[in-house]
Order: structure tokens, then sequence, then C-alpha cells
């Protein structure tokens, strides 16, 4: 075993790890994961990118906000800063429905190369806007589009192609390229507040979301299709084969071997209980009418809800107005804090990865994490309704222990509700209804995040003196979504993706023997293999 090897047996820590060969742990399935996420570097570039654009006074100038001075003008503002930044959110939320059966028909690749094609014309549009509201938000609706289907079909496309046991790694990997992704928009546009002038300013700031779907249409031409895809639609030889490649194994392999019956296995159990039903209407009525795959389903939108409640998305989007009523008035100065926020985030991700993806669980992740919130939020309600906060008053001591608290948050959710969110709903339903499942939750995460994104800036406004109320509205959904997970939430950490089923209770896989040991006495599985391939 490598290095490579070596250091992922040292962080990973799940009985997987230790049985399954090292060769399937081989650079090729980390360089698909990292390609395949450029579509989460496309979420948070946009995400970084507007809420800075919209605080720059070039782009103020050029859509026509209002001068300050009334409280009509700050509400006009608010609402027209909530419409720029929601209609993406909208149109997000069509996307990842409609991913749902692009995917199903051409496959996992096709519908990251059309969401790539769609994020690319909408950045566009956004650019050659020239101050007009339409085109604007005509292109933050396309892209929009495209970014909705990139959140449901990159998980799914990892998930299919992962080893067990560092599953949740990769998938997490999506989280880390957001956060890169806004990390370098905040950056971007603390940039160009210093070193453009005109509207070349937001023209730049805009331009940059137009490189993520670039890469990602590029890099998905290198990349093979989803071996469990292919398998689904009964072409075995091919997923035979990519699942080789990917595990870095001959394949007659057992444990490729073994990975391909167990597909098979599911697949026939799934048709079983539809009596071989296989239009949209078999496919939802086995979501909805199965108990198991009904509480997969509810589990994973409720995910996707509460990750939305913990308010990260209303620091995200409005993280220089959120600094600037923390008492960091200055434009500049706000968006340099949000810079650092964003290294805040993409260090804590990263700790993620490395320390505690496939070590510590999904429920500890969870519960842990949203006590951090909790905290953080509740200070920051605290504070802001407290502090003596004006334009001429310097930062009191209290006002960078808020500071730092904004950035606690920012790590906590990284640790726990943002990256586990997405592994989770796309490794727990069966491979017949996963494009779906995840479809239906990467929907609601849009749903909600088109709320929050169009509720905060009118709460920050009118939710009690600074929108102090803002804080512990969010902080209050933290609290009860740590009881949700210790009641609702089963752990999943090591569970093949095949398994799910016994864990939710909907088949019995008893007979299948384990795949870790699948080295040592697969011959029968391997006839078996061969005999249904023939």
């Amino acid at each position: 075993m490598g290095i490579g090897g070596r250091f992922l047996k040292s962080v990973v820590k799940n009985d997987a790890m230790k049985v399954d060969p090292p060769e399937i742990y081989n650079p090729r399935v980390f360089f698909l994961a990292l390609c395949s996420c450029f579509g989460g570097t496309l979420f948070g570039m946009d995400i970084g990118i507007i809420g800075g654009a919209i605080s720059l006074p070039t782009f103020q100038s050029a859509f026509g906000f209002s001068d300050l001075g009334t409280d009509a003008a700050e509400n006009a503002n608010a609402n027209l800063s909530a419409n720029i930044v929601s209609v993406m959110q909208a149109g997000a939320f069509f996307g990842a429905l409609l991913a749902y059966p692009i995917a199903d028909k051409l496959g996992r690749k096709p519908g990251l190369l059309i969401a790539a094609t769609l994020a690319f014309i909408g950045g566009l549009l956004q650019v050659v806007s020239f101050g007009h509201l339409e085109p604007l938000y005509v292109g933050r609706t396309v892209e929009g589009l495209g970014l909705g289907a990139a959140t449901m079909l990159t998980p799914t496309y990892i998930s299919e192609n992962s080893p067990r046991a560092i599953r949740g790694m990769l998938v997490a990997i999506y989280q880390f390229m957001e956060v890169i992704g806004s990390m370098v928009a905040f950056w971007i546009n603390y940039g160009v507040s210093l070193n453009v002038t005109g509207n070349a300013q937001w023209q730049v700031s805009l331009a940059m979301q137009c490189l993520p779907p670039v890469l990602l249409f590029i890099s998905m031409l290198f990349l093979n299709e989803s071996p469990r895809w292919l398998a689904r639609t009964d072409r075995w030889e091919r997923a035979n084969a990519v699942l080789s490649g990917i595990r870095g194994l001959p394949e007659d392999h057992p444990y490729v071997q073994q990975e391909i019956l167990e597909m098979h296995r599911q697949l026939e159990e799934e048709m079983a209980s539809v009596n071989g039903g296989t239009g949209y209407g078999a496919i939802l009525r086995e979501m909805f009418t199965v108990p198991g795959n009904r509480r997969r389903a509810f589990l994973s939108m409720g995910l996707m809800c509460a990750q939305q409640w913990t308010g990260t998305n209303a620091i995200n989007y409005y993280a220089p107005r959120i600094f600037a009523s923390l008492g960091l008035s200055d434009n500049t100065i706000s968006l340099l804090a949000t810079g650092v926020y964003g290294v805040v985030r993409t260090i804590a991700v990263t700790c993620f990865l490395l320390f505690v993806a496939d070590a510590a669980g999904r429920r500890w992740s969870l519960m842990c994490s949203g006590f951090a919130m909790f905290l953080c939020m509740f200070y920051l309600g605290f504070y802001v309704r407290f502090a003596n906060i004006s334009d001429d008053a310097p930062v009191q001591a209290s006002g960078y222990v808020a500071l730092v608290a904004v950035y606690l948050f920012a790590a906590a959710f990284q640790l726990g509700w943002g990256p586990v969110c997405w592994i989770y709903v796309s490794e727990i339903p069966t491979s017949r209804l996963r494009g779906l499942n995840v479809a239906l939750s990467a929907a609601t995460q849009w749903l909600f995040n088109f709320a929050v994104a169009r509720a905060t800036p009118v709460m920050l406004t009118t939710v009690g003196k600074g929108g102090f109320g803002t804080y512990f509205i969010y902080g209050s959904f933290s609290a009860v979504m740590i009881v949700g997970v210790w009641f609702l939430i089963p752990e999943t950490k090591g569970i093949s993706l095949e398994r799910m089923d016994e864990l939710f209770g909907v088949a019995n896989f008893g007979d299948i023997e384990d795949i870790g040991a699948a080295g040592r006495h697969t011959k029968g599985g391997v006839d078996e293999v061969e005999e249904m391939k023939h």
C-alpha cells in the first residue's frame, strides 16, 4: 500500500477500510470526484459573488438602488437585493427537478454537461445586462437551472462511483469545492473593490461565475458514466468494465464481481417490490408507498430544509451587510472580513474531509455542529440587541467576539450540516430511486434557500433593532435540529449502497456475503455474475 493508502487508513476509521482491497483507493476515484465537483464550485461562486457585487456602489448605481436616508429607501433596497439574489434559487428549484428525468434517461455524465452549458449561458447574460434588471433576472434564472441540476447530479454521480469506506469523504468534496468557490468569489469582490472602477467592477465579478461551468464541462468529457446507472439500464458488460477501471482491479477480480452481483440483486429486489413497474408512476409509488423508501425520502428532504434554516446562506449571501451590522461599516473592510470568512470555511471543510467524514460518522457530526451553531447565533443576537453600534463609533471588544462567532459558525457548519446532508441524501436511497430522491432533496434545498435569501434582508431590517431577532430565529432552528437528528437519523458510515435497504427495513440481503470478504471466498458470486451477464 502506498503513502496515500496508509494515510487514508490512519484517518478513516471504519470496518470497511480494514477489509477492502487497498487498490480501490487509487488516484482515479479522487480525480473523478474533484472534476465532477466543479458543479459545487459553481454553487459557491454564485453564493460568494452576488452578495459582494450587490454591495458595490457601481452595481447599486447601475441597477437603480435608492439613495439611503429614509426607511422607505432602505426597505426598497432590501427588496431589490432579495429579488436579485433569490431569482437564481427559483431557477435552481426547477433545475433540480428537471435534472432527474434527464439523468434517468441520458445518464449522469450528459446531465452534468447540460448543467454546465446552462450555467455558462446564465453567467454570460448577467455580464452583458448593462444595468438592465430584465436580462439580469433572466441570466440568474438560467444559471439557476444549471446550478440546480448540478446540485442533484454531482452528489449522485460521486456516490455511485465511490468505494464505501471513503464515500463520505468523496461526496464531501462537493462541499469542499463549493467552499473553495465562495472563498475565491469573496476575494474577487474584495480585489475589484480596490483595483477596478466603473461598471467593470461588478462585470468582472459576475464574469467569474462563467469559469466553473467551463471547467466542469471540459472535465466531464474525460470521465466515465456511473457504473450503477449503466447497470440499471442493463448495460452490464460496460458497467463491469467501468467499475473495474475505477477500482483499479481486473474485471474478473472477486471484489469487482461481488460489487456487480450486489447491484444485480438489489435491482432484482427493487423490481420485485413493484411487480416490475418501470414508469415514473411506478417509481413514485415505490418511493411513497413502501415505508422504508418513504422514510428515506422524507428524511432527505427534511435534512435539506433544516440545512437552510441554520442560517448559513443568510450569511453567505449577505455577509458584507451582516459584517456592517456588527460595526464594520466601511464597505472595503466588510468585504475583507467576508474574504477571511471564506478562508475559515475552507479550513473547516478540509478538516472535515480529512478527519471527520468517514471517521466520526453522520449523526455526531450533525449534532455537534448544530450545538455550536446554536451558541454562535444566540451570541450574535444578544450582541446586536444590546451593543451600541454606529458608523462613527469604534468596534467594541464584544464586536470582535461577534466577528469570531460568525467565523466559528462558518467552521461548525462545514464540520457537519454543510457536507453531511449531501452525503446522506445521495447514499441512503436504492439505485432505482437515487436520482429521484436526490432531485427532490436538492429541490427542497433550493426552495428553502430561496425562502432564506428572500426573507433575510427584510428580517435584518424589520425583526428588532438591527435585525437581532434574525439570529435568534436561526439559532433556535439549530437547537431543534439536534433533537431531530438524535431521534430520526440512523448512522450510515461504512455501509455499502446496496445494503441501505437492510438498514431501513425494505429488503433482506443477509444471504449476500460481505463485500469486504470478496477477496477471500467469492467464487460462487463470480459464477453467478457470469450467469447473469449471459
